[in-house]
């Protein structure tokens, strides 16, 4: 069920389902931002979020709020940070600076690319241990397709539930992707949404 979070003259925030496009796919039309433009029909996608991903999605109210806010995304402007469950056991906290590209062979699946990645940036840090499992909060530097999954399962603790990065039982593990946008700061506003896993 999608929700509501924020809606001001400027922008639209809301709590996207996990299973949700962002924007219409080639073959599915429904997605958050035909289901946000039926209340709100001047609401422009400003970024996004994986399909497999809930959380916090923001629209702009209009062509000059959408220039300003996705100005705020490209100048990094933008404080992100995700909740994911990852296998195996973390400690403490760290940053994966570890450069990306296309996998064109298997798309959509992105990689680790050393000689012509994009460079990518993701801090995390350990908030609870959960059986065999760890919860991290994940805050991506930068911006890159499917940063957090790749880079999580490249340390080898791939998020659970991870259909397109885990290894099959640790995909097995959860119905759903367990990776969830749970907080957004842009523009003096800070949004939170807790993950519901």
């Amino acid at each position: 069920m999608m929700r509501i979070v924020h809606a001001d003259d400027r922008l639209v925030v809301i709590d996207k389902p996990a299973g949700l496009l962002s924007v219409p796919g080639r073959t599915e039309s429904d997605c958050a931002s035909a289901r946000v433009q039926a209340a709100y029909p001047d609401a422009l996608i400003v970024h996004r979020l994986d399909q497999a991903t809930s959380g916090l999605l923001l629209f702009a109210r209009g062509p000059d709020a959408q220039r300003e806010l996705s100005a705020d995304f490209a100048g990094r402007r933008v404080g992100k940070t995700y909740v994911a469950v990852v296998a195996g056991h973390l400690e403490g906290e760290g940053l994966i600076d570890l450069p990306l590209g296309a996998d064109w062979p298997n798309r959509p699946r992105q990689q680790v690319d050393l000689e012509q990645g994009k460079p990518s940036q993701t801090r995390w840090r350990v908030l609870a241990h959960e059986g065999g499992h760890t919860r991290v909060a994940l805050e991506p530097l930068t911006g890159r397709s499917h940063q957090l999954r790749v880079h999580l399962a490249h340390l080898g603790h791939a998020i659970l539930g991870d259909a397109l990065y885990a290894e099959p039982d640790i995909a097995a593990t959860s119905p759903r992707l367990l990776l969830h946008a749970s907080e957004l700061h842009i523009g003096g506003h800070h949004f939170v949404c807790p993950p519901e896993f």
